[in-house]
């Protein structure tokens, strides 16, 4: 993907453990790019009746505590995380600031090595694998 020149990276997830947010951090500081973490905050409430989380029944009850954050292309956590609600996080980013830090690291500038090994991907549209059996 940095390859792709990508300089803004959306990670929506249900995923609201720290790991996850040096997971984000490692993805900016690796690719020299602004991520932005997009977490989910579901209550029990806001699920259909017949379906019966494993955290409880109760309507108020915190089903993934969010954990949105947004990360600068050095790792530093412009904002966020947030974990009190629903709400809309924002920073202010300056795109500028990408040439700069890729004057320190560019995964796939200076550091790249196109005439010792090439990379291949295959993005043809595929049927999914389907559920583990047994």
């Amino acid at each position: 993907m940095y390859a792709k020149g990508v300089d803004l990276w959306c990670a929506p997830t249900v995923d609201d453990r720290d790991s996850w947010q040096a997971t984000l951090q490692h993805i900016a500081v690796e690719g020299r790019c602004f991520v932005l973490g997009a977490g989910q905050y579901p209550r029990r409430d806001s699920l259909p009746a017949d379906v019966h989380p494993l955290q409880g029944d109760a309507p108020g009850t915190v089903l993934i505590g969010g954990g949105s954050v947004i990360v600068g292309p050095l790792g530093e956590v412009l904002a966020g995380p947030l974990r009190d609600g629903e709400v809309i996080l924002s920073a202010e980013l300056d795109l500028d600031d990408l040439a700069r830090v890729r004057f320190d690291f560019d995964p796939t500038g200076h550091y790249a090595r196109p005439d010792v090994s090439t990379l291949h991907v295959d993005e043809s549209a595929r049927a999914a694998v389907g559920p583990r059996q047994g």
